[in-house]
């Protein structure tokens, strides 16, 4: 195992990075966090220049997923508006979108009478489709201020809102499972495994 040190990645996203050799990783990479620092699985058979070109690739691409998960205000608004567009026929229009902190349990709230929405900075790192959901959510408030039956024929307009109800309740129940653990253990991101198979020939390749 071979560990790069802070000083390594000082202007780095990332923090600290290690990199973890196994003989039993035959084709694949991965890229992760894991507490405070970034873990990079690679197979043993790599040469010194294969592993220091698959790390920076992969914490570029760690590094992209994580910020399209993660918009800012202004990104958080467009997509809104987008939302309102598709789902609702352009009637929702909030003056304010932003993440907040404090929302508590809720995912997110909306202020009808001044149009303020704030989506609770827990779904950051969430996929994109449980977002848009929780977004289309409270959009519809703006229309309709309860969660009668008008409010949910036109939230379930969106596909996903029956998966995405369901991964939010399976977060709550972790949350709630863990408790004071799952506070301490903080976010985990990963990337998809890549296939490396070829980079004997050439640990430059771009595939």
């Amino acid at each position: 195992m071979t560990r790069y040190g802070a000083g390594v990645h000082a202007n780095s996203e990332h923090g600290p990075v290690e990199v973890r050799r196994s003989r039993r990783r035959l084709r694949t990479v991965t890229a992760y966090r894991e507490g405070d620092h970034t873990v990079v699985a690679i197979p043993a058979r790599f040469t010194r220049a294969q592993e220091r070109e698959w790390v920076q690739r992969m914490l570029r691409r760690l590094g992209d997923q994580e910020r399209r998960r993660r918009p800012s205000d202004e990104q958080l608004s467009q997509r809104a508006t987008e939302l309102s567009a598709r789902y609702l026929g352009g009637r929702a229009v909030p003056t304010s979108v932003a993440w907040s902190g404090n929302q508590g349990r809720r995912w997110g709230s909306c202020t009808p009478t001044d149009g303020s929405i704030r989506i609770s900075d827990r779904v950051q790192g969430m996929p994109r489709w449980v977002l848009d959901y929780v977004l289309l959510h409270e959009l519809t408030h703006l229309l309709h201020a309860g969660h009668g039956p008008d409010f949910w024929a036109l939230v379930r307009a969106y596909p996903r809102t029956e998966r995405a109800r369901g991964f939010l309740d399976g977060v709550t129940f972790a949350q709630e499972a863990l408790q004071r653990a799952a506070d301490e253990q903080g976010e985990s991101s990963e990337v998809e495994e890549e296939d490396v198979d070829d980079l004997d020939d050439d640990p430059r390749v771009n595939r």
